[in-house]
């Protein structure tokens, strides 16, 4: 009994192949030139930037011809040709053009928003593909362990030396080892066939167990002032005062006067005219309440900024928060598990006959479910991260 349980621990740290390993990195990278969502989005932004653009063009030109019949006829015939064009009061172009620039920003800014979202549900999924993976190298060592202790007691069992409540545990035991394992390879299956979604639908396989090195986060006051700085809804919503001003600037401005400058021709009983057209626009009424609207927008997009940077100041304070006390409780883990060997120190309690195999299966239960716990942990830890992180994508 004792050379067929160490026989079956060897095989079973033996017996997995070692997965390729594709980087998350490189899973962005894919998703990032293949993703629908992104290749529409950026379309979408270059059509906004093209309208943003056209937002400051002259009015047409206007051509009139005019032709009017003498009564009675030696009164002779007159034509008028007038070429006009219309203007606004000059300072409103130079606004114009700084508004559509804010605006255009405001447009990438919103797409990096996007590309974030996507790349961070992405990068979620790879973490948790991660987790599963680790997992299910655990069932799989667990398995095929089951498998051969199984065999081993209806080996015996048909030579006399067993007992059938050994076997009856054995099988037991390996149906729950089994219904853990199809269904956490369910979920691998799932996350799979969500960054093929997220990468175009062409198919994308990652298998890796190592979770990739993240920088420790020390300081929140450092770290909230860079999510200011780079955060790209934030920036977007602050952009939002600067177009806001511009368009109080613009709404006075267009309050101002338009100018009309042309030539005109006039042809009438033989005798020609030319000369110049000058003229003016008074807005009385269409621009009545337009510098009260745009100066009400530009106080709610002032409060719109605040209440954003509140709302990111505690949620990105309780992430932080939550990241300090999963990176504890994970160090706790990782220094229990690394000490205790509970595992080997059953194998070997099991292979000597010092301990029952109800005994076994019971403390290795136990034992197992602390590691499940401690890969959750684990998993969080990263995702948590990862979250904090998100503006760096």
């Amino acid at each position: 009994m004792k050379k067929i349980i160490y026989s079956l621990l060897l095989t079973s740290f033996v017996a997995f192949p070692v997965l390729a390993q594709v980087s998350i990195e490189d899973i962005l990278a894919e998703i990032e030139k293949n993703n629908k969502t992104l290749q529409a989005n950026a379309q979408n932004t270059e059509a906004q930037k093209l309208g943003f653009k056209s937002n400051n063009p002259l009015y047409n030109p206007n051509v009139e011809y005019d032709f009017m019949y003498g009564f009675p006829q030696n009164a002779g015939n007159q034509t008028d040709f007038l070429l006009n064009q219309a203007f606004d009061f000059p300072t409103s172009y130079g606004i114009r053009k700084q508004l559509s620039e804010g605006r255009i920003s405001q447009t990438d800014f919103q797409f990096n928003a996007g590309r974030q979202e996507v790349l961070f549900e992405a990068q979620t999924t790879c973490l948790e593909l991660i987790y599963r993976n680790k997992l299910q190298l655990q069932f799989q060592e667990r398995k095929a362990y089951t498998e051969g202790l199984l065999a081993s007691f209806e080996k015996r069992l048909t030579t006399g030396e067993g007992n059938i409540l050994d076997v009856n545990k054995a099988r037991l035991q390996l149906i729950e080892i089994n219904k853990d394992f199809q269904l956490n390879q369910s979920q691998i299956n799932q996350l799979t066939q969500k960054l093929t979604g997220l990468n175009g639908g062409e198919e994308l396989t990652f298998r890796s167990t190592d979770y990739p090195v993240m920088d420790s986060i020390e300081d929140f006051e450092e770290l909230f002032g860079e999510i200011q700085a780079k955060d790209p809804t934030m920036r977007f919503i602050e952009m939002e005062i600067v177009s806001a001003q511009k368009q109080v600037e613009l709404s006075k401005a267009m309050a101002l006067p338009k100018l009309e400058a042309g030539y005109r021709h006039q042809a009438i009983l033989g005798q020609n005219f030319n000369g110049f057209h000058l003229g003016t626009t008074i807005p009385l009424w269409e621009n009545k309440y337009k510098v009260r609207q745009s100066e009400a927008e530009l106080s709610s997009s002032g409060l719109k900024v605040l209440q954003y940077q509140n709302d990111k100041y505690s949620s990105s304070r309780q992430l932080f928060e939550k990241y300090q006390k999963l990176a504890v409780t994970l160090n706790e883990y990782q220094t229990v598990l690394s000490t205790i060997n509970s595992k080997e120190y059953l194998d070997k309690a099991l292979a000597v006959g010092h301990i029952s195999t109800i005994e076994y299966f019971l403390e290795s239960n136990y034992y197992y479910m602390a590691y499940n716990n401690y890969l959750q942990t684990e998993f969080e830890y990263h995702a948590t991260v990862a979250e904090i992180l998100k503006f760096r994508l």
